[in-house]
């Protein structure tokens, strides 16, 4: 295999893995501190160990130039190997431990050196700053090498310059000592290194375990899909922190709640206003497939909590399934009707035919008139009175399936409902889910069983009332019936009950209107609507006044239940 083949040539480069370029960023990180650290201590304390050294060479000659017997000296001899001046500058530098002393004249003669070769020669480097009187510290280069140097003018007992002393610290000493102190501190670097280095996995090893030991591409590649899943899907998730601030908001969830990306970041209660749904998300209220409702749209929420004590709920849309299954309701409704009405014609096809039979002619034609007149006279009175055609059409169908469950369902005398809605489909709901309310409440109670139906217009207000002869609903249950999942029967094949009287409240609190519920003369429930602003121009012919609290039915009446 040729050195050049692929599979031995290497590759140079990060690991893939987080534990590991965590780790070697980390120790990299400390390598460079602890590098930097010793640099940053190592340049001052050379500058240090140099005037320190500059310093003591100054202070040498200072000691030697105060000495009065020198300058005589130097005065009363001759530069010479073995003259006065070079004996007691030879012992003031051996006793002192400096490099060397020098004594000179004013013409800058050494009368004293180490190497006694020099003595009478001028020396090497400019003397006239302490010739002229001033003390200098320096670190130069001269007959015995680099060194520190301190220089002081000599003066004599007449206080007159006679001559300089130049002393001089070896620079290999300042440079020892340096070397000396770097192994004791390259030790300190080395334990930072170490204490860094165990920190650094230790800080590893944490991040694997969060991270599941995945990949920096993995963990960019999740979260792109993250963002992709959580905005493409049909379904309102709703991620909240332990504080219970809005962390996440995908798109279906700001269409369901009817917010924006501007409540990201903002307190729930804030967001969304008290009421159900803010319970529910927020974890108030407990369970599985909890239902609420948000507008006009029926909401089904779950919430699991995450472990930074955060929680995170997906919301589904539930509206058309809850139209779909009431709609399924009434089907069946008209359909047990139909069958009723079915098996009632074949009764009276077969009454008909006997009175054809017995051939009782006049019998047989005024029994066929009582028959096709009670249906018309029944759509007849509803739509008199109520001229709105989605209204009046609710009703006809609704009496139909009361008269097959047994209940007698009537419109009072004093309704009257001009055809200037303003929102007739969000009535018909209202009236709809109270009338269903009002037939289930009704259906077996009693022998006399008995729904009736109220529309009045109060100017531009419109008046709705349903009354039954049920059980009624006890005192100190008449707010929760109008909460959400709240129901005391049995839940249809479908889903769940509990919503309709919600949206009840719901749609006459968006219209600026209310919703109660109070007793029944009956002695079953009364269910009072009032919408404002329900027409669209004010009607100055319109009848005003409440609704009757008492009302008498007319044989009419009775004829229509």
């Amino acid at each position: 295999m040729s050195p050049t083949s692929p599979a031995r040539r290497l590759r140079f480069g990060l690991p893939r893995r987080v534990f590991a370029q965590v780790l070697l960023m980390q120790v990299a990180i400390a390598a460079g501190v602890a590098v930097l650290a010793t640099g940053l201590f190592l340049a001052p304390l050379s500058d240090q160990l140099d005037d320190q050294a500059m310093r003591r060479a100054l202070a040498i000659a200072q000691t030697t130039a105060a000495q009065p017997r020198i300058a005589e000296e130097l005065r009363s001899s001759r530069p010479v190997t073995d003259g006065p001046v070079q004996a007691d500058a030879e012992r003031i530098r051996r006793a002192s431990g400096a490099e060397y002393v020098v004594i000179m004249n004013k013409k800058g003669v050494r009368w004293s050196h180490t190497d006694r070769g020099q003595i009478g020669r001028v020396v090497s480097t400019d003397p006239s700053d302490a010739l002229a009187g001033r003390e200098v510290m320096e670190i130069d280069d001269g007959t015995l090498g680099r060194s520190a140097r301190g220089k002081v003018p000599l003066r004599g007992a007449d206080g007159a310059i006679v001559g300089a002393v130049s002393v001089g610290i070896e620079y290999d000493s300042v440079r020892a000592r340096l070397i000396h102190a770097i192994p004791g501190l390259f030790a300190y670097a080395g334990g930072a290194l170490a204490v860094g280095a165990l920190a650094a996995y230790l800080i590893s090893r944490r991040v694997q375990r969060q991270t599941r030991d995945l990949a920096f591409s993995d963990i960019s590649a999740l979260l792109a899909e993250r963002e992709a899943m959580l905005h493409g899907i049909r379904e309102g998730v709703v991620a909240l922190d332990r504080t219970g601030r809005i962390r996440l908001l995908n798109d279906e969830a700001q269409r369901l709640l009817g917010l924006d990306s501007a409540a990201i970041g903002r307190p729930l209660d804030d967001a969304l206003g008290a009421g159900r749904t803010t319970d529910v998300l927020a974890g108030h209220v407990t369970g599985t497939d909890l239902l609420t409702v948000r507008g006009r749209r029926v909401l089904v929420a779950n919430r699991m909590p995450t472990d930074d004590g955060g929680a995170v709920a997906t919301l589904r849309d539930r509206t058309e399934l809850e139209e779909l299954g009431r709609e399924l309701d009434s089907t069946r409704g008209l359909i047990d009707a139909l069958r009723a009405q079915d098996h009632e014609h074949a009764n009276r096809m077969h009454t008909l035919l006997g009175l054809l039979e017995l051939e009782m002619y006049e019998e047989a034609a005024e029994f066929v008139g009582e028959v096709a007149g009670a249906h018309r006279v029944t759509a007849e009175q509803i739509t008199e009175k109520i001229q709105d055609p989605l209204l009046a059409a609710l009703l006809v169908g609704k009496a139909t399936v009361a008269a097959e469950r047994g209940v007698a369902l009537g419109v009072s005398r004093d309704t009257e409902l001009p055809d200037r809605l303003v929102d007739p489909r969000g009535l018909v709901t209202i009236v709809g889910n109270l009338v269903d309310n009002a037939l289930d409440a009704a259906a077996g109670s009693s022998r006399h069983a008995r729904v009736e139906v109220a529309l009045r217009a109060d100017g531009p207000t419109a008046v709705l009332r349903v009354r039954d002869t049920g059980p009624g609903v006890p005192a100190e249950q008449r707010e929760s019936v109008f909460e959400e999942g709240w129901s005391t029967k049995e839940p249809p094949e479908y889903g769940k009950r509990g919503i309709g009287l919600a949206l009840v409240r719901r749609l006459a609190e968006r219209q600026g209107g209310t919703a109660e519920v109070t007793a029944s003369p009956a002695g079953g429930a009364e269910f009072v609507v009032v919408l404002p602003e329900a027409f669209a121009v004010p009607n100055e012919t319109m009848p005003r006044g409440p609704v009757p609290s008492e009302s008498v039915p007319s044989a009419a009446d009775e004829e229509v239940r």
